[in-house]
């Protein structure tokens, strides 16, 4: 069972910036694809930022540009480094990775409360 646990999550101030860190059982050279996905209340989970396991990102549009995902392959870790953040992205943020086998895995979640 692959344990995924986030950390990293608060409040912050509009045009603020926090870092989410993810730290997984699983290494990150047995994974297909690492991703990072939110849910504001009233609302589906929605897909953030993705890494493939050839190290190509991938960005929703409305985080593109102030939103970056990276990996520590050596920490089994995954970060997602989030600049000029905005109300609009205050959502409880889940990490996901999924393995080769093609099961997906999710971590619990971290609040991240943006203030205007």
């Amino acid at each position: 069972q692959v344990q995924l646990v986030e950390s990293g999550g608060g409040l912050v101030q509009a045009g603020g910036s926090l870092r989410l860190s993810c730290a997984t059982s699983e290494s990150i050279f047995s994974v297909n694809s690492m991703g990072w996905y939110r849910q504001a209340p009233g609302k589906q989970r929605e897909w953030v930022a993705r890494l493939s396991s050839g190290r190509s990102t991938y960005y929703e549009d409305v985080v593109k540009g102030r939103f970056t995902i990276s990996r520590d392959s050596a920490k089994n870790m995954v970060y997602l480094q989030m600049n000029s953040l905005k109300p609009e992205d205050t959502a409880v943020y889940y990490c996901s990775l999924v393995v080769r086998d093609g099961r997906r895995y999710w971590g619990q979640g971290t609040q991240v409360t943006v203030s205007s």
